[in-house]
C-alpha cells in the first residue's frame, strides 16, 4: 500500500478553499432562452418584457408586472377586488389539502389568487385590465378569480371604459368542484353586460390558455388576440392524443393554427401591444387614435 500513500496527495484536482471562492460574476445576473438557449443578460430580458431579443420566444410574465408593464407607468394603478379571498368551501384533500396548496402558492407568487384587476390608464385614456398569474395554481380559475373578474367588469360599466383581459391558465380549479365551474357563468353573463352597454372588451390569450376560461369569456372579446406560440385549446394535446390514439401535428393549438383557423383575430408581439390594443379600443370607441 506504500505506492498508494505516495500518489494520493498529488490527485488532488482542486485546492481545498475552491469552494469557498466566489464567481467573479454575480448569481442571477443572466438566464437561458428554453427556445433558441441563447444565454441572455437579465435586465435586458426585462426591458424587452421577457421576450428573448434573439429568437422572440414570449416567457411567461406574472399577471402583477404584466399589468405594470401594460398600464401607464405615471398613472394612477388602483387595485380592485384584492381583499377577495379564497375559502376552502369543500375541505378538498388531494396529495395536500387545498389550503397548503393556497399558501405555497401565496408564498412563492406573492398574491393571494390567480387573478390581478386593475384601474388605470392606456395612453392616457382609463380602463380596466385583468391579468392572471400562471404561477399561482397554475392560473385556475375559482371563486375569488371569478369575483374579480365580475368586479372589474362593474368597474368598467360604472365609469363606462374598456376592460380587457390577459389570460394565463390552466382551467377550473378542481379543488373547488362545482364552484369553479360556476365561475364559467358568471365571467360570461358579465361580459355580455359589457356588450348590452357597448363597452369594448378585448381579450389576449397568453401561454398556456385552456380548458374552462378558454371554453368561457376568454374567447368572448370583440377583438381576441394572441401572443406569438401560446398554446390555446381546452384539453392538452396530451389528453388528445392519448384520447384519441391520433399523433397530432406539429404546431397544433399554437395561436399561429388558430389563427389560420379563423379562432382568434390577430397575433400580437408583446412588445407592441400596449400600442396595438389602445389603437383596437379607440376604433371600438369610435374615438381618435392616441398620439402617445
Amino acid at each position: 500500500m506504500s505506492w498508494l500513500t505516495r500518489i494520493l496527495p498529488k490527485i488532488a484536482t482542486k485546492p481545498a478553499d475552491a469552494e469557498n471562492k466566489k464567481s467573479p460574476i454575480p448569481a442571477g445576473l443572466w438566464t437561458k432562452c428554453p427556445k433558441c438557449d441563447q444565454v441572455l443578460y437579465k435586465e435586458e430580458l426585462d426591458d424587452s418584457l421577457q421576450v428573448c431579443p434573439k429568437c422572440g420566444h414570449h416567457m411567461r410574465l406574472s399577471g402583477r408586472k404584466r399589468l405594470e408593464a401594460f398600464l401607464d407607468w405615471k398613472g394612477v394603478h388602483e387595485e380592485i377586488g384584492a381583499d377577495v379571498r379564497p375559502v376552502d368551501t369543500l375541505g378538498f384533500v388531494d396529495s395536500k389539502p387545498y389550503p397548503v396548496r393556497l399558501e405555497a402558492s401565496r408564498n412563492n407568487t406573492h398574491e393571494t389568487d390567480a387573478l390581478v384587476v386593475m384601474r388605470g390608464e392606456l395612453r392616457r385614456r382609463p380602463v380596466v385590465a385583468a391579468a392572471f398569474d400562471f404561477a399561482f395554481m397554475g392560473g385556475s380559475m375559482g371563486s375569488v378569480v371569478g369575483e374579480r373578474f365580475a368586479l372589474g367588469v362593474e368597474r368598467a360599466l360604472r365609469e363606462k371604459i374598456p376592460f380587457v383581459t390577459f389570460t394565463s391558465t390552466g382551467g377550473a380549479r378542481m379543488q373547488e368542484g362545482l364552484l369553479s365551474l360556476m365561475q364559467m357563468a358568471k365571467t360570461n353573463a358579465a361580459v355580455s353586460l359589457l356588450e348590452k352597454a357597448r363597452i369594448p372588451y378585448v381579450s389576449v390569450l397568453t401561454d398556456p390558455t385552456m380548458g374552462g376560461v378558454s371554453a368561457s369569456f376568454a374567447f368572448m372579446g370583440d377583438v381576441v388576440i394572441a401572443e406569438p406560440q401560446a398554446l390555446i385549446g381546452f384539453a392538452g394535446p396530451r389528453v388528445i392524443e392519448q384520447t384519441v390514439r391520433v399523433k397530432l401535428p406539429a404546431g397544433f393549438q399554437r395561436s399561429q393554427m388558430l389563427l389560420e383557423k379563423g379562432a382568434i383575430d390577430m397575433i400580437v408581439d408583446r412588445r407592441d401591444m400596449r400600442q396595438v390594443v389602445s389603437e383596437l379600443i379607440a376604433l371600438l370607441s369610435n374615438q381618435p387614435t392616441p398620439s402617445v
